[in-house]
């Protein structure tokens, strides 16, 4: 079972924004969504190799589910190559003609104004 770990302030972050933030030695990127929730996933672009998810593009993409319904995800566009991933799940929606590597996701919440971040991989609902 995963700790939450408080990062810092919700107000520390600005909306559709990421930051990196440490857990032990594993490092993450944190954003806070137009309407205040917040995600985590690993910082480390799967593509690239380089640490700069927290500096990717955080928008939405519009989904169409096996039933034919559509809808929007939450997204982060890497800012190296521009690979896109649902925030929530860290499926690859747009891999840029390469092979699908998926994000790590962490359960990420906010409490009582903080920030807080799982210890350790897993999706979770979002923070209301």
């Amino acid at each position: 079972m995963s700790t939450f770990v408080d990062i810092c302030a919700l107000d520390d972050l600005d909306p559709e924004r990421g930051a990196g933030a440490l857990l032990g030695d594993t490092q993450v990127a944190v954003f806070r969504l137009a309407d205040g929730t917040v995600r985590a996933v690993q910082q480390r672009d799967p593509y690239s190799g380089a640490n700069v998810m927290s500096r990717g593009l955080v928008g939405t993409h519009r989904v169409t589910a096996d039933d034919g319904a559509e809808r929007d995800v939450n997204t982060v566009t890497t800012p190296m190559l521009k690979q896109v991933w649902d925030v929530d799940t860290g499926e690859v929606l747009d891999a840029g003609g390469k092979d699908r590597r998926p994000l790590t996701v962490f359960a990420a919440q906010v409490r009582d104004g903080r920030v807080l971040v799982a210890d350790g991989p897993g999706a979770s609902a979002p923070s209301p």
